[in-house]
């Protein structure tokens, strides 16, 4: 009888402690699930039970995504297509049915729905279709606004629309990399600087309700995602390259330059907003380049190099009022490289936007290009890693993430303050882990500004903190802390903090890009 109690007392507290174990050992898809919806067989046993091939040789490289309603949604493909899909919020989605709705468009980058008619930009122009007849497929394609370059070079990508909160529409375009003879016979040159790029290449432009092509900011090197946020203000996302120090989120703005000098062969056009930049900083760290060149403006948010992704695509605002999670409001980026989602938290200081960046979910099917979000909150997510390689067990296909209800535990802002930043948390944290400063770690840096390819993080400097304060309801943190510098990224990693479950924080990584500190 002895020897049984004890058996029972052993297996109910190995059960106890594998129980308290898991309860530690949360993952993202305890709060985020991806659905497959389509994605192509690939050589794992990883991938959907449910999974079954789209009709025919339909290959879903889905560079455009619009949500129609609660059953529907609409994709553009890179080959030039758009289709309609049906049954997408199914679970599982054993019943998606695919109808071609539009054909021979020229790489379309983007896909809205206005006003009874689809909206893409291809590679020439922005394109209205329609199906005036109702069958169901497109029987008219009007251009919209043309006007920009297009020289031939194979990377010059053009990415759009956005909507904004006045009507207008909103477009990015790529430079093109290293220009050959028969390509600048179709660029424009700027006379002093000596640059020669397509038209407009490089450029952020908005279409008016009226139709007016209007170029708005410059510096764009691979322009892949365009966001709008609540205030209606618009942003556009950049991957790191030459005068490209690592990726980042900028938010446009009239006469504003970012960072790619190529980009400035349009400046003499009629209609430019820029003017009078005669030389370029080179070789500089990026606060010394601005205070050079007053018309460079520093971006919103890096994203540190293989830390927060490797290739930045689309931006979507989570507007779904808390249907996904704790983030109402916030900016969710595209990875490419790594196949995952960076989450962006942004404010206003000064007039300047400024804000942090953080993980969010990884394990995508590949390269993540196009988000959007469903009636449900949910969120789809296009997929195609055409041209670069990425993580992921499929060249293309469509996902979606789905908030199973249940909250994380993570850094949901990360605010400026004079004396340092100020934390809030998706939940109360436990003061004593809250308070002890072997919990955090700090540092900041900068990049340097040049002609090469990405930079390294220079000017490195940790940061020690001087107090740290808890609110009466555990939700926020403020950390004082010496020696801020503007136009410095802070990085934070929390790993030290728990709820007070005694759970340590989903994501601990925190990177804020510091344009101004607030005044007191």
């Amino acid at each position: 009888m002895v020897k049984y109690i004890f058996c029972l007392l052993t297996l109910l507290c190995l059960t106890s402690v594998l129980t308290d174990t898991n309860a530690y050992a949360e993952s993202e898809d305890d709060y985020y699930r991806i659905v497959s919806i389509m994605t192509p067989k690939a050589q794992t046993e990883s991938r959907s039970q449910n999974w079954k091939p789209a009709p025919g040789d339909l290959v879903l490289e889905v560079s455009g995504i619009a949500v129609l309603d609660d059953q529907r949604i609409a994709v553009a493909i890179r080959k030039g297509e758009i289709w309609i899909l049906d049954g997408v919020y199914d679970e599982p989605p054993k019943n998606v049915t695919y109808k071609r709705f539009a054909t021979a468009l020229h790489e379309p980058l983007g896909l809205i729905w206005k006003d009874g008619a689809f909206y893409t930009v291809q590679r020439s122009e922005l394109t209205r279709i329609r199906d005036t007849d109702g069958d169901g497929t497109a029987d008219e394609y009007l251009t919209i606004a043309k006007g920009w370059g297009v020289t031939g070079h194979y990377h010059e990508y053009a990415y759009g629309p956005k909507l904004d909160h006045e009507g207008n529409l909103w477009l990015t375009l790529n430079i093109g990399l290293g220009l050959k003879k028969e390509h600048k016979a179709r660029a424009v040159k700027d006379p002093t600087l000596g640059f020669a790029q397509g038209r407009w290449r490089g450029w952020g432009m908005k279409v008016t309700p009226d139709g007016e092509l209007v170029p708005v900011c410059a510096g764009m090197r691979s322009p892949a995602g365009i966001g709008v946020n609540r205030a209606g203000d618009v942003f556009y996302t950049d991957q790191q390259g030459n005068w490209v120090a690592t990726n980042t989120l900028h938010h446009m703005r009239k006469g504003a330059f970012f960072h790619h000098v190529e980009a400035l062969a349009s400046m003499g056009l009629p209609g430019s907003p820029i003017q009078g930049v005669k030389a370029i900083p080179n070789g500089l760290p990026l606060p010394e380049a601005i205070k050079q060149m007053p018309q460079l403006k520093p971006p919103a948010v890096w994203f540190p190099y293989k830390k927060a992704g490797q290739s930045t695509t689309d931006v979507m605002l989570d507007n779904s009022g808390g249907k996904f999670g704790p983030f109402d409001g916030q900016f969710f980026v595209g990875e490419f490289t790594q196949a995952a989602i960076n989450r962006v938290f942004l404010e206003q200081v000064d007039g300047e936007y400024q804000g942090a960046c953080f993980p969010f979910r990884e394990g995508f099917a590949s390269a993540v290009l196009r988000l959007a979000q469903g009636t449900d909150g949910s969120v789809f997510v296009g997929l195609t890693n055409r041209g670069w390689s990425s993580l992921g067990t499929a060249s293309y296909g469509l996902q979606r993430l789905v908030w199973t209800g249940k909250t994380p535990f993570e850094i949901k802002e990360m605010r400026a303050k004079p004396d340092g930043f100020e934390l809030v948390f998706t939940q109360p944290v436990d003061p004593k882990t809250a308070m002890d400063p072997r919990s955090y770690q700090m540092k900041s840096y900068t990049y340097t500004y040049h002609s090469s390819y990405g930079s390294d993080e220079i000017l490195n400097r940790e940061l020690p903190l001087e107090q740290i304060t808890v609110s009466e309801d555990g939700t926020r943190v403020h950390l004082k802390v010496n020696d801020l510098r503007e136009l410095y990224v802070h990085e934070l990693v929390a790993a030290g903090v728990k709820n007070k479950a005694g759970q340590s924080l989903l994501h601990p990584q925190a990177y804020y890009t510091l344009n101004k500190i607030p005044k007191k």
